[in-house]
């Protein structure tokens, strides 16, 4: 899912399910997604914003994170919000949903 138009069949998919979150592999997304420059993380990201759909990247990062220091700094702020969440397994989702309101 490392394009806009690969975000908007999940979108569209999500939407037909009445999806509120779409919870997304880390494998799924390749590794350009993580290259900030290049803006195809603020792409799909964007995709799900303007449709209203949040979304969890589930998956291990910190190689990516470890090289990146704007990809490090992208994540914190996102996990401060509620549309756009990293995490790094289902549990971690499961935690972050039941504290949040």
């Amino acid at each position: 899912m490392g394009n806009a138009s690969a975000a908007l069949e999940i979108i569209s998919a999500a939407s037909s399910q009445r999806a509120e979150l779409a919870a997304i592999p880390v494998e799924r997304l390749g590794d350009e997604f993580f290259h900030l420059h290049n803006g195809i993380a603020g792409e799909v990201l964007q995709k799900f914003a303007t449709y209203h759909l949040c979304i969890a990247i589930v998956g291990d990062i910190a190689a990516h994170s470890a090289a990146s220091k704007a990809l490090h700094d992208f994540v914190v702020e996102c996990n401060r919000g509620s549309a756009v969440w990293f995490v790094r397994n289902l549990e971690e989702l499961n935690d972050r949903l039941h504290r949040t309101p």
